[in-house]
């Protein structure tokens, strides 16, 4: 790789920052490459204190010389709602980033996941989001498998809060990622999702409520962005908002833009776009992906096209 293209440090979500390795040619999809993973799972893993000692993880992604188109479809797919309730103050738009005070059911819905990578832990940010199963989360594709091997001992944990469960630890059974970021990692495609099994008797979306999803809706949005940064100002212990008029990466992605303060810890939290502040639903459109260091408080999220349609439609059925 030449001198002058400079390397690039993003984001990475389980407590740090990432995203992948933006592909040099258009990705093929080989037949043995799995989609999905049933991740292994150590009983009683996750106490308080291996949450708070979850650690960023830095990583440096070189860009490639090309990227992968996103195809455009004749018309938006939209998923509503589970309906909950609880009444909130209004909040400033736009919003940098600051912990989100008001209430209602994004603090359920959204939570911070956590897992092995490595040999060590780590952890991201995820949502519950309406599905057939009534157990499907959505979060970054790094937040489920990166550099080529799948996480263990993945569990979500809705409504996070220095180091207790509320609602209680979620473990995965199955997790997904859209075909172009098993394969290659395509930063485009980063989106992930994970299948949890029940609790106490109750699917997640029936102990927490779930968003909307909206796949193939557009740019240039009125968007919210929630998650748990877990690096410095941020200690992962708040959920954390940032709010604003997104745009589109011109640079090197097809990515939603957003202005955003948001740290490592905070990949695959919600963007939501329609969001009620009262309510605390909104439909969700993207997840935290990824950074420029040259482009400081600026975050990016992938498009939710068919490519992640495919993925979600595997993740529900199962």
């Amino acid at each position: 790789m030449n001198r002058h293209r400079t390397a690039l440090s993003v984001l990475l979500s389980a407590g740090a920052l990432v995203a992948g390795v933006l592909t040099a040619a258009t990705p093929s999809i080989a037949a043995d490459t799995p989609t999905s993973f049933r991740p292994q799972q150590t009983q009683g893993f996750w106490t308080a204190e291996r949450m708070r000692a979850a650690t960023p993880l830095d990583v440096t992604a070189v860009p490639g010389a090309a990227r992968t188109a996103v195809a455009a479809s004749a018309a938006p797919t939209v998923i509503a709602p589970t309906a909950a309730s609880s009444a909130v103050s209004p909040t400033a738009f736009p919003q940098a980033g600051g912990a989100w005070t008001g209430g209602g059911a994004v603090v359920k819905t959204s939570g911070r996941v956590f897992f092995t990578m490595g040999g060590r832990t780590a952890s991201c940010s995820g949502n519950s989001i309406t599905s057939a199963n009534g157990s499907t989360v959505m979060t970054a594709g790094h937040c489920v498998k990166y550099q080529g091997a799948w996480h263990t001992n993945w569990v979500f944990v809705p409504a996070y809060n220095n180091g207790s469960a509320p609602y209680g630890q979620w473990p995965a059974t199955k997790t997904f990622a859209t075909d172009q970021w098993a394969a290659s990692e395509d930063m485009n495609m980063d989106v992930g999702l994970a299948v949890v099994a029940p609790l106490n008797g109750q699917t997640l979306s029936q102990a927490v409520g779930a968003q909307g999803v909206l796949f193939n809706g557009g740019y240039n949005k009125k968007m919210y962005s929630f998650g748990f940064p877990a690096a410095a100002p941020y200690d992962g212990t708040k959920l954390v908002y940032c709010s604003g008029n997104s745009g589109k990466d011109f640079l090197l992605t097809k990515d939603h833009s957003l202005g955003c303060n948001m740290t490592g810890g905070s990949s695959g939290g919600p963007w939501f776009q329609d969001f009620n502040e009262a309510t605390g639903l909104g439909t969700q459109v993207s997840v935290n992906s990824f950074g420029y260091t040259f482009l400081p408080n600026r975050m990016y999220g992938p498009y939710l096209g068919n490519e992640a349609k495919a993925a979600y439609d595997k993740a529900q059925a199962s």
